[in-house]
């Protein structure tokens, strides 16, 4: 359980989010894996990372009951730092990083498949920013990434998520395949990277992200400022214990 990495054939190393239920990251598992990223791009054995998730979900963002259970800013303040810290990581990585997306990939996840090089999904796939349900905002740079600029903003506002296929017709996700077979669909992209002259590969990377016509640590640390404003409003705090009862009171009724 938390943040792993294991090495498989060709230089190919990847990276696994496992934090059950729903895969709702901890500041320190952010921190963690931002970490790791880092490690794994640095080994000069590696080619190709794979960004992966155990579980339902690949990831439901930030672990809201650890804001809520602690007092002051320190949880709201960590949490921003870890995030931004994992963003920049993927980013960053010296070589290609591949998302594989299972089931959900919600807030803090779009900010790591927005930043990667590649992202392959399963079909059960789904993608979304529930930030303003949640008192907060962010990574609306990352979904930027991902759908056209009108498509951002009525999410962004809605809350509403898209489906992999929706991606894949707008180009951002590589290929939607059946759950089962995700991971090996991600070796596959990722295997052919690994071919490739790895000298050549690193220097595509950042000649690539040299060119971004976006700059995408500082935008999205912009974004979190208005995320620290609308905790000290009270605002954030009501929404997010609204999120949570609303989501006990489901499992009340499941049971």
């Amino acid at each position: 359980m938390g943040i792993s990495s294991s090495h498989t054939e060709n230089g190919i190393i990847e990276v696994t989010v496992d934090f059950p239920p729903v895969n709702a990251i901890p500041a320190r598992g952010w921190f963690e894996l931002a970490e790791t990223i880092t490690y794994a791009g640095r080994d000069p054995e590696a080619r190709v990372v794979i960004l992966r998730a155990e579980g339902r979900g690949f990831c439901a963002g930030v672990d809201i009951k650890e804001l809520q259970r602690t007092p002051g800013y320190d949880a709201l303040i960590a949490a921003n730092r870890g995030c931004a810290k994992a963003f920049a990581a993927v980013y960053d990585c010296e070589v290609p990083v591949v998302a594989a997306v299972n089931g959900f990939c919600l807030g803090g996840g779009i900010g790591l498949v927005g930043n990667a090089d590649i992202i392959v999904a399963s079909d059960d796939a789904t993608f979304g920013l529930p930030e303003v349900d949640r008192g907060a905002l962010g990574a609306a740079t990352h979904l930027a990434r991902l759908v056209p600029q009108h498509l951002m903003r009525t999410l962004y506002y809605t809350a509403r998520n898209v489906s992999a296929r929706t991606l894949l017709h707008h180009g951002s996700v590589y290929e939607v395949v059946p759950r089962e077979q995700l991971d090996e669909a991600a070796r596959e992209v990722a295997k052919e990277i690994a071919k490739k002259d790895p000298t050549v590969i690193r220097a595509a990377k950042e000649a690539i992200n040299g060119i971004d016509p976006q700059r995408v640590h500082t935008s999205y640390r912009y974004e979190q400022g208005f995320t620290f404003e609308l905790n000290l409003t009270g605002v954030s705090d009501h929404a997010r214990q609204a999120f949570l009862d609303g989501n006990h009171a489901r499992q009340a009724n499941d049971s």
